[in-house]
């Protein structure tokens, strides 16, 4: 495992909204890229992690499998990567350079809007799927649990969380700039998905009063609107509701709902309105801005807008690097030692077993008691013995030299080749 953790990212950095929605994967393709990468390609410890910014499959091989996995990404979204497309996807191979880039990502640092939290959910997701396809072994499980813990540190220690400077904010923000001028704005939020229900939730910080929540599911709008604050309406409306909504921020893959220019064209109404779309794949028609007062946002308009909150999190990062090269070095030192613990164990296994035969040939005629006491102390002898071979193996593994040392340890208690 050591030195063969890698990543193919494609993000917001280096592709457009157009490629980053082609590739884009629901739970579905999700789960589904995940049993195709185990059943042709050599690959463990796979996690596949799709959001609205990025699609990426990190991996661990002894080889690469870019392009497989590109191909892969393509027969899960039924299409044909096209030159464009594919020099959109980086490949990271160093394996440090893979598992700090996963810490950045989880932690919020490769968001666009810098520290958002939503990002982290994403990851456990992921990392669940991961699990439930049986392709989380110990050194994902690891790597994963020890980025849980430096998010609780950066959480208490740091003032990365301050604020709500995440991109549901910022649509918040956005909303607030665009209707200044208006008089009690109608707002409607479509979905309330992981987005729509942060961005529906911070409404409760606005003045803007006027919120109407619509989901296919009903009861999932009504208690969303009971928290926030809005009201509740029945998707069969959904059409009158763009009709009479100032904004309309849209949180549904454009696979599943489509706000036309053509729909939009034959509504009523002469007032200035605002299209927010935050899904992917997209679900408001960019051709609307065509139309006399409508307005198209998408993802990519959210950018990091001016606050205190963001500034005390710019402020901040020096600090979260600090605790990631802390963790990563944590987590390297058990990387190096996972190499030298199967022969460990089995040379501890090895002493055990002459331990108990020689046991089992004096002690015939002890008693309960003395058989106990035999116990107690050939094992704290072995325990001992163990202790300085295990302390100069991790020692070595530090260095980079225990491949010489358990190759002697293979040879001077005749272990299993394989295991050294």
């Amino acid at each position: 495992m050591q030195n063969q953790f890698k990543v193919l990212t494609l993000s917001y950095k280096n592709a457009p909204i157009a490629v980053r929605e082609a590739v884009a994967l629901n739970e579905i393709a999700c789960r589904n890229l995940l049993d195709k990468v185990k059943e042709f390609t050599g690959a463990s410890d796979v996690l596949v992690l799709s959001t609205c910014n990025r699609t990426e499959i990190y991996y661990a091989a002894d080889k690469a499998f870019d392009q497989e996995l590109i191909k892969l990404i393509a027969l899960e979204k039924g299409m044909v990567v096209t030159p464009a497309i594919a020099s959109c996807f980086l490949h990271l191979t160093d394996h440090d350079a893979a598992v700090r880039h996963l810490f950045h990502v989880a932690l919020g640092l490769e968001s666009q809007v810098v520290g958002d939290v939503q990002i982290l959910n994403q990851v456990k997701n992921a990392y669940q799927w991961s699990a439930d396809a049986g392709m989380a072994g110990p050194f994902l499980h690891r790597l994963l649990h020890t980025i849980f813990n430096v998010n609780k540190q950066v959480v208490n220690e740091t003032a990365f969380r301050t604020g709500a400077a995440s991109v549901s904010y910022a649509t918040l923000e956005l909303v607030e700039e665009l209707t200044q001028h208006n008089s009690n704005p109608r707002v409607l939020i479509i979905g309330v998905g992981d987005m729509g229900r942060e961005v529906c939730l911070n409404f409760q910080k606005s003045e803007i009063s006027n919120l109407v929540v619509i989901n296919r599911t009903h009861h999932k709008a009504v208690e969303l609107a009971q928290k926030a604050g809005a009201r509740a309406v029945y998707w069969e409306n959904v059409w009158q509701e763009i009709e009479q909504a100032d904004v309309v921020i849209s949180a549904v893959p454009g696979d599943c709902f489509f706000i036309s220019k053509e729909q939009v064209a034959q509504m009523a109404t002469h007032r200035n309105r605002f299209f927010i779309d935050m899904s992917m794949p997209r679900s408001v028609d960019s051709e609307l801005e065509s139309l006399p007062g409508a307005y198209v946002y998408n993802i990519d308009n959210i950018r990091n807008r001016t606050s205190e909150a963001l500034e005390k999190r710019l402020a901040a990062i020096p600090q979260i690097h600090q605790l990631i090269s802390e963790a990563v070095a944590e987590f390297d030192s058990w990387t190096r030692e996972m190499v030298m613990s199967p022969a460990l164990q089995q040379f501890k296994n090895s002493l055990e077993q002459i331990r108990q035969q020689e046991i089992a040939r004096y002690t015939k005629k002890l008693g309960a008691d003395e058989k106990a006491m035999v116990e107690a102390i050939t094992k704290n002898i072995l325990n001992k013995i163990v202790k300085l071979p295990a302390l100069e193996l991790k020692a070595a593994c530090q260095r980079g030299e225990a491949e010489a040392l358990l190759g002697s340890l293979a040879i001077l208690f005749d272990l299993e080749k394989e295991s050294a």
